[in-house]
């Protein structure tokens, strides 16, 4: 926060009357609202990641000099960790359409807001299509194969088996080979530009009646309909269809500007993209409803579910997913099974304490003794753990690779089980990546140990301190 407010005196000559932390994002990235004697102010941001603020810089210049509306980039620290941009305000887009989500019916003047900001979308993800801000891309440069099955693996392990359906896993995998074809079968020279990735009404802010757009760091290079499919398709927002038939039409028309795509394959891609950005988006409702148990997103499940069975019955290559979303929406196993009241259903290990999780129990193998599966977490500073089994110790992953929220004080004092530290891991996304090479080892192994009758096995997470990352790690295999 010092150099923050070093930043601020040498860019303005004085120190700010007043510094407040602006709280409700997600990220790792801290905020603040620096305010001079007169009542003007600033917005400070303290970053933690070099790439991902540089990417930030390149794609904000090059809007700036587009003359397009986002922040202006107004001083940065030596080592790029903290800089400050002009204050754009407190009003989302998210908020100021709060009236029209809640009642259901879109007035002329929030329709109106809604043109103006999709109106823009072919210009943020055109004119930032240039060398210089796809060699800053952080931290994927292109949506590609790898990244696509990362995000369908988060549907995968995040909602589908936290729901107990039985499925086909090698179909299921079918099905993802047949829309990741799918979706990276565009025309690279009309098709594909900057991708804002997280293009939604939180991003927007409401500026002197003017919609001006934040948060694009993450972008990268990838297909246009992605922006629009997180747009116009969120869960939350349930946009009427002649609402959004009306939006998709502005879009087009800007569009135009850029590329001329055909209109039957411009919709047909729309509803590839759509089908993805649901999958991917039902992964966070699991994660954070049927995992964390928190009724937001619990309420969303239901809703999401719907517009993935009708994009199914629109797309009949999906047979696998069909039945899913078909199963689910007859039957949905843990949406209705609170424990009093509606409340949502119980944390896979609840119960835990310290830095174990409860053993889970597997069926036994030929002479019918159940698998115990320990997991817990570790702090490589005190030693690696014992295996009270007798087995001799099974699987010890190093967690200390990516970042470390420790690090920073606003976290010193927490753990992996709480939100500011969730949010921060997720949010930088190296974590949960190094996660997703883990789930199958541990499946497999699972598996094969219940096929073989083996009655114990151990998962162990070490990090530096054994409380943020490693913690984090045993919460989510658990």
């Amino acid at each position: 926060m010092e150099l923050l407010t070093q930043l601020y005196i040498q860019y303005l000559g004085q120190p700010p009357a007043s510094v407040a932390p602006i709280t409700g994002s997600g990220s790792h990235r801290a905020y603040y609202r620096l305010s001079a004697p007169d009542g003007s102010s600033l917005i400070g941001v303290v970053g933690t990641c070099i790439q991902e603020n540089e990417a930030f810089f390149q794609i904000t210049q090059t809007y700036i000099n587009k003359g397009l509306p986002v922040p202006q980039l107004l001083a940065r620290s030596d080592d790029h960790l903290r800089y400050l941009l002009s204050d754009l305000g407190n009003t989302a887009l998210y908020d100021f359409l709060a009236p029209a989500r809640d009642s259901g019916r879109y007035s002329a003047e929030h329709e109106q807001m809604l043109h103006r900001t999709i109106a823009q979308l072919p210009h943020l993800q055109f004119q930032a299509a240039t060398p210089e801000v796809f060699a800053h891309c952080y931290p994927i440069r292109e949506m590609d194969e790898e990244s696509i099955h990362f995000d369908l693996n988060y549907f995968k392990y995040c909602f589908l088996k936290l729901t107990g359906i039985d499925f086909d896993e090698r179909a299921l995998e079918a099905d993802f080979h047949r829309l990741t074809h799918a979706l990276l079968a565009v025309e690279p020279e009309s098709e594909v530009a900057f991708q804002y990735r997280d293009f939604q009404a939180r991003n927007v802010m409401i500026s002197y009646g003017k919609a001006h757009f934040i948060d694009y760091q993450g972008g990268r290079r990838g297909p246009i309909y992605y922006d629009l499919a997180s747009f116009l398709y969120q869960a939350s927002a349930r946009y009427p269809d002649d609402l959004r038939s009306r939006l998709i039409d502005t879009y087009r028309r800007e569009l135009a500007h850029y590329v001329n795509i055909p209109a039957e394959r411009f919709h047909q891609q729309l509803r590839t993209h759509v089908l993805f950005r649901t999958l991917q988006v039902l992964g966070a409702y699991g994660l954070r409803g049927l995992y964390e148990r928190k009724a937001h997103f619990l309420n969303s499940i239901p809703h999401a579910l719907q517009q993935l069975q009708t994009l199914l019955e629109e797309s009949p290559c999906y047979p696998t997913l069909t039945y899913i979303a078909g199963h689910l929406s007859i039957t949905p196993p843990l949406l209705g099974r609170g424990r009093r009241g509606g409340e949502a259903p119980p944390s896979p290990w609840e119960k835990g304490t310290g830095g174990e999780a409860p053993p889970l129990l597997g069926r036994g193998g030929e002479g019918g003794e159940a698998l115990t599966v320990t997991i817990l977490s570790f702090s490589y500073k005190r030693g690696l753990p014992d295996d009270p089994s007798g087995n001799g110790g099974g699987y010890i992953f190093d967690m200390r690779a990516p970042h470390n929220p420790g690090r920073l004080d606003e976290y010193r004092n927490l753990t992996g089980r709480d939100q500011p530290v969730i949010d921060y891991i997720e949010t930088d996304g190296e974590l949960p990546q190094l996660l997703e090479h883990i789930y199958p080892i541990a499946d497999f192994h699972v598996q094969r140990y219940i096929d073989r009758g083996f009655t114990h096995l151990q998962f162990a997470f070490g990090c530096t301190g054994g409380q943020h990352r490693s913690v984090y790690s045993a919460e989510h295999l658990a």
